[in-house]
């Protein structure tokens, strides 16, 4: 298992499924082509909020067009950062094939997963250029055309079909079967393909013998244009054809999603599907069909309240790279070690502090786990499983502490302030952080850990070797809070703080391994931002058919107690928590839950920390949570012995998702004092 590819549940990261072989000629030259132009575009955006701050700041006017250029460093960054994830494959996706053993069977779900993502991600393509040529024929970015910055669009898209197509790796004649799947996606793109040919006026084709072919073998008789309805012919045969093939369709790509298809593709091939029979639909008034995807694609990733996303996974591998876990380790341990269980404080501190950085508790398990488990284990003779259960279960402890990236994701799908949710979070988090030093300090006054001797010139020491580290989420909330900046100044900010302090003042980090940072970063911006946007597009069949508005309505007449709809929400969400990522659950689950909040009148706050609190402890819950394995990997212990160790960690964990719970003011209760 490597290490780059653990920043988010089930990447899929075995060695043995990795199609990887190291690149060598021109395709050596356009793979660092590539990389460099995602790390200079990443540049750019964190450069460019800033450059406006200080335009406005110190000449009251800020630059031309900067909001559309910046929103579309976003869109590309997203893009070049899937082409590189499609390429080292690390993509999000619910992959039970890593339960199944070395084989054929393993071999041939992964062949089929490609297969799947290269026929979506051809269609998605073709959309695109639909969207391209109609709705961005007139829209400029400063003097730059819109449609010449969305041409990455296809392109990206264009590029992560053959790579996915490539990566079947199939022998002998079965060669052609990526071409066939790639043509076949170009057939099912023909209503898109007709628009860009002819228009809005889809011509005749053959279409019609299909659905006269049809009709005959289900009911003996062959349709007529008299049936028609007054539709013109290719509408109606797509009504037919597409709502025929629409349940098994849906079927598909859920299992494709079980077989580790990526996310982002099965959710680009439901909406593909869904959207279309709605377009098609004679009874239903909707713009738009399949192409619509390609517009979501594009609103999505230009969205400028997720920029911050990406820019804070900078800081946060940024600082998993440098020294700073070791200094900050130190600090605390000065100041902390003299009182009994001091080193439980010091470890859940630091794990929080990473946590809210990275919005990833991999890399923070993969980063400090060796550190801290020297000191607990080794120097101060904590009980083994003890040391393991503690570290796995803390490494998520901080995703309800700004700056984390989940709490600025659902401020974008609640369409709520951010700051709400950063207040909301804090006395949950905090609470949280009690609870697990509290536990903590128990088993260390039962086990009697000696304490150490309080060294004031040691503490003062290690405080000032780590101050800048300190100093920035201090900075950022401050900043954040008066307003002085805007989230994506503040991600901007920081940036280019924590590379400052990290590359020129503690010169932790080498300018030679900028790029290796980078890398490790791509599978969370392109990863999330591609599940965003066809999140996006998913959500727009959703609001289309009302189904979330319906089921909250039949949710209302089924249970009359908001309590008892909480305590079912808790259990979806932790069973939810098993198959899904933090970042995939937000962006696909969440939307739906909207309209039950609305029914059963919990305050937006409320429901987003409910939401986090309950995934989190998805991350140590057996059989399929993420720090499980991850834990595994890095203490080299048996699963089933990691499962045992975190057990009473995890009834913790659980007793604070029930206060969190069923006591409101826990998540409201700041947010209406600071926010009156």
């Amino acid at each position: 298992m490597e290490e780059n590819t653990h920043h988010s549940k089930h990447v899929i990261s075995e060695n043995p499924d990795h199609f990887w072989e190291k690149p060598t000629g021109i395709r050596a030259v356009l793979y660092g082509i590539e990389d460099y132009f995602c790390i200079a575009v990443l540049v750019l955006m964190a450069v460019f909020p800033m450059l406006e701050f200080f335009a406005q700041f110190f000449f009251k006017t800020g630059i031309p067009a900067s909001s559309g250029l910046i929103v579309h460093f976003l869109l590309f960054s997203a893009l070049l950062s899937g082409m590189i994830c499609t390429r080292n494959e690390s993509h999000l996706a619910i992959s039970l094939v890593q339960y199944i053993p070395e084989g054929p069977v393993r071999g041939k779900l992964k062949v089929f997963s490609n297969l799947v993502s290269a026929f979506v991600s051809i269609i998605i393509a073709w959309c695109s250029v639909s969207f391209i040529k109609i709705q961005l024929a007139e829209k400029m970015i400063g003097v730059v055309p819109a449609r010449v910055l969305a041409v990455i669009i296809p392109f990206a898209f264009v590029i992560i079909a053959f790579r996915f197509a490539r990566r079947a790796r199939l022998t002998g004649w079965m060669k052609m079967i990526p071409i066939v799947i790639v043509l076949l996606g170009t057939l099912a793109s023909s209503p898109v393909i007709a628009k860009i040919l002819w228009g809005f006026d889809k011509p005749d084709t053959l279409s019609v013998h299909i659905c006269q072919l049809y009709d005959y073998c289900v009911t003996g008789e062959p349709c007529y244009e008299s049936d028609y309805c007054g539709i013109d012919k290719m509408s109606y045969d797509y009504i037919r054809i597409i709502s025929f093939l629409k349940i098994p369709l849906i079927v598909f790509f859920v299992i494709a999603a079980f077989c580790g298809t990526p996310l982002f593709i099965v959710l680009g091939g439901l909406s593909l599907v869904l959207l279309q029979v709605l377009h098609m639909d004679p009874y239903l008034v909707i713009d738009g069909a399949m192409d619509t995807v390609a517009n979501n694609i594009y609103s999505g990733l230009t969205n400028e309240k997720i920029i911050a996303i990406p820019l804070f996974a900078l800081v946060g591998f940024m600082l998993s790279e440098s020294n700073a876990g070791q200094r900050l380790v130190n600090t605390f341990t000065a100041f902390f070690s003299w009182l009994p269980g001091g080193i439980i404080i010091v470890t859940v501190i630091i794990c929080a502090f990473f946590t809210s950085f990275t919005g990833a508790s991999g890399v923070t398990i993969l980063a400090l786990g060796g550190i801290l488990y020297a000191i607990l284990s080794d120097h101060l003779k904590y009980p083994q499983k003890f040391s393991i259960g503690l570290l796995t279960s803390v490494g998520s402890i901080g995703l309800l502490f700004p700056p984390s990236l989940p709490l600025i994701l659902v401020g974008t799908v609640l369409m709520i302030d951010v700051r709400q949710l950063f207040l909301g979070g804090i006395i949950p988090g905090f609470i949280l952080v009690i609870a697990m030093i509290v536990f903590g300090i128990v088993i260390s006054i039962k086990t009697k850990i000696p304490v150490e001797k309080f060294d004031l010139k040691k503490a003062m020491f290690s405080l000032k070797d780590s101050s800048l580290e300190i100093l920035l989420p201090i900075l950022l909330i401050v900043a954040y809070f008066t307003g002085t900046l805007n989230l994506t100044q503040l991600g901007a900010a920081a940036v280019i703080y924590i590379f400052i302090v990290e590359v020129f003042v503690h010169r932790d980090i080498k300018i030679a391994d900028i790029k290796k940072i980078f890398d490790k970063a791509v599978p969370i911006i392109g990863g999330v931002l591609l599940i965003l946007a066809l999140a996006n597009a998913f959500s727009s069949f959703i609001v289309f058919t009302e189904a979330p508005a319906n089921v909250a309505r039949w949710m209302h007449d089924t249970i009359s107690s908001k309590w008892i709809f909480l305590l079912i929400l808790n259990a979806a969400l932790l069973l939810i928590g098993l198959f899904l990522d933090m970042f995939s659950a937000i962006l696909i689950v969440l939307p739906l839950l909207v309209p039950l909040m609305e029914v059963f009148e919990i305050n937006p706050v409320h429901l987003g920390i409910i939401f986090l609190v309950n995934l989190e402890v998805g991350y140590i819950t057996p059989p399929v949570g993420l720090n499980l394995f991850l834990s595994s990997y890095r203490f080299q212990k048996p699963f089933v012995e990691i499962c045992k160790y975190v057990a009473p960690f995890l009834l913790v964990r659980l007793v604070v998702v029930l206060l969190v719970t069923y006591l409101p003011w826990l998540s409201t209760w700041l947010v209406s004092v600071v926010m009156k």
